[in-house]
């Protein structure tokens, strides 16, 4: 379910929606509210690739952040994130899978890291990416192992269904 509410100034390839809504030039939309997610923040990422994001959290401790970008040519999803995968891997982080999903109709690829061990928790990080239209979509979910899956899966598919919706609709090319 996704909610919008007030306005507020936005930065990077931003710009003011409805209700608060930050609507990118891609057409993608980042709401105030992702199901149990609010949005902190919206913003250019990088510079160098014109890479913009939104930055999600829930009260439970989850964080997701969306990485939006025109579409590197030839597309590879592993090279859009393979800066965070070498930070990931020069912070112990530990590999736990890899794999290609149809997420909203799209291929998505997606890595899991665990960054780290307390009593039953496993702390992971899940890196997605995929291509919409003419836009890179990437996501990165940071969240507790076995407590948060669902939420964490929940927001993953939100946000690539809400690509489709929004990026297909503008580029006719779902």
């Amino acid at each position: 379910m996704l909610a919008v509410a007030p306005a507020l100034a936005q930065e990077g390839g931003f710009g003011d929606g409805p209700n608060g809504a930050a609507i990118h030039t891609s057409g993608f939309v980042c709401p105030l509210k992702i199901g149990t997610f609010e949005r902190d923040a919206t913003g250019l990422r990088d510079v160098g690739s014109g890479a913009d994001y939104c930055a999600y959290s829930a009260l439970s401790g989850i964080y997701g952040t969306v990485i939006i970008m025109a579409l590197p040519s030839p597309f590879d999803p592993k090279n859009v994130l393979a800066p965070e995968f070498r930070v990931q891997e020069g912070t112990d982080g530990h590999l736990i899978g890899e794999e290609m999903q149809r997420i909203a109709t799209i291929p998505v690829y997606t890595r899991v890291y665990e960054t780290a061990r307390l009593q039953s928790r496993q702390y992971r990080t899940l890196y997605a990416s995929g291509a919409v239209g003419a836009w890179s979509v990437a996501v990165i979910v940071e969240y507790a192992q076995p407590q948060d899956k669902a939420i964490a899966s929940t927001f993953l598919t939100a946000i690539y269904g809400e690509a489709v919706k929004d990026i297909g609709v503008l580029t006719g090319n779902p």
